[in-house]
């Protein structure tokens, strides 16, 4: 019996192991992703459309260009065909043919100005037709990348030559080079010469301060000063009000015409930061919410208020209100983050020497940087039980008070006084109403 037994369970394994192969080699058969008619249908559909913009510039008689639709077709079904048949070296031969074509018509081309694009092309489409012998979703991604490159060509050979200035693309290169090659190479740990502070997150900030400054140029040049300052400032404002305070600052002192327009565009940073109070308010304690839904709807009404007045005095088409020569204040906005970082470094030791365990005194210390966060730790508490709903609400409203006294002292570093004087008013209205409807509450 027990001979019996094993036997029998030997077979069902077996028979197991028989249906996962056969279902393994039926799902195989039905991903037509990976079939190889769904490739060669691919990489046809990635000549075809490559080829058909290379026609409409091919032109005719003599002088025309040596690659058209089916040249390109066929191109990229010679590059699908070769993958497919697995085989590297067959690969390597149908590239270096169609470079060596391309390398002849060159050397042949008798024009003015030759240019390689068309040559360039024809090599991306066949690598494009191998690609899609395994990745039919990446080739024609790329394809469709590849015909809106090469039908922009007037557009972006205008934009490069006529509508970037020269101190737009140097001040673009900076911004690169602080983005993508400083920051990943700053030490991402608290130094203990820096009073603890970690020179990656003061380093990000100061790419977001750059970054935002550039965005408030963009929007001005394509919008406007009353529009595109205002939109900008609502968008940036999501990202780091007090940062957008000292942009549209930093904005205001290089072009003084803007005072007022930078004015609104950063008060308008001032809903974003209620929205956002609202939404980790909600997310953090729901109970915390319930108690200060009607107060943060009449501060981001008044926010929104005072922004539109601020700016309702700039006219859309000003012809004084022109840009700044430079899309950002580099020296002032490395100050900016110098300062900041300081501050942060003295509150945090004032916290080691002194504690802040108060809910009252360490929401103000923190909304003096970030008020989100000091919203998110008083949220916490509640739903931790060591503090009551009720009497949530006075922590975050010092918090956002020091936030945003934080904000007008940016104003007042990044823009001067005169800069500060205006954002003045609709900063101090927004706290009256914050506080007035809570004391009405």
């Amino acid at each position: 019996m027990r001979i019996r037994n094993v036997v029998g369970r030997a077979t069902y394994i077996e028979g197991r192991a028989t249906y996962i192969e056969w279902r393994a080699t039926y799902t195989r058969a039905m991903d037509f992703g990976h079939s190889p008619w769904v490739a060669l249908a691919v990489a046809l559909g990635c000549g075809l459309l490559i080829g058909i913009e290379r026609e409409r510039r091919k032109g005719s008689g003599a002088s025309r260009a040596p690659a058209g639709v089916r040249t390109f077709t066929i191109a990229a079904l010679a590059g699908a065909l070769a993958q497919s048949l697995e085989q590297p070296l067959l690969v390597a031969a149908g590239a270096l043919m169609v470079i060596s074509l391309s390398v002849i018509h060159y050397a042949r081309n008798r024009t003015r100005d030759p240019g390689i694009t068309t040559e360039l092309a024809l090599l991306v489409t066949f690598l494009l037709g191998a690609t899609a012998a395994h990745d039919p979703a990446l080739a024609g991604g790329a394809a469709v990348v590849v015909a809106i490159l090469l039908a922009a060509r007037s557009r972006l050979h205008r934009f490069a030559t006529v509508a970037l200035s020269e101190n737009e693309l140097r001040d673009g290169l900076i911004l690169a080079g602080a983005a993508l090659v400083v920051l990943p190479l700053m030490p991402d740990r608290p130094i203990a010469w820096l009073a603890q502070t970690n020179p990656r997150t003061l380093w990000r900030l100061m790419v977001l301060l750059l970054a935002l400054q550039a965005l408030g140029y963009l929007a001005l040049r394509a919008f406007g000063p009353r529009i595109g300052l205002s939109l900008s400032g609502l968008a940036a404002g999501f990202v780091s009000s007090t940062a957008t305070f000292a942009a549209m600052g930093s904005q205001a002192r290089a072009a003084p015409a803007l005072a007022r327009a930078c004015a609104g565009g950063a008060l308008f940073s001032n809903v974003a930061t209620v929205a956002q109070m609202a939404l980790v308010t909600a997310t953090v304690s729901p109970a915390t919410l319930a108690q200060l839904w009607p107060v943060l709807l009449a501060t981001a009404v008044a926010a929104a208020a005072g922004a539109m007045v601020t700016a309702a005095g700039v006219a859309a088409g000003d012809p004084q209100a022109r840009p700044p020569s430079r899309m950002f204040d580099l020296p002032r906005s490395m100050g900016f983050v110098a300062l900041l970082g300081g501050l942060t470094a003295a509150l945090a030791w004032t916290a080691d020497r002194f504690g802040s365990s108060a809910a009252l005194a360490g929401a103000t210390m923190a909304g003096l940087v970030d008020v989100h966060a000091a919203v998110a730790s008083v949220g916490a508490m509640v739903e931790r039980g060591t503090l009551g709903a009720a009497q949530a609400g006075l922590p975050i409203l010092w918090a956002f008070t020091a936030n945003t006294a934080s904000k007008l002292a940016a104003a007042w570093f990044s823009g001067g006084a005169a800069f500060a004087l205006r954002a003045l008013p609709g900063l101090a209205a927004l706290l009256a109403v914050l506080w007035g409807s809570w004391l009405l509450r």
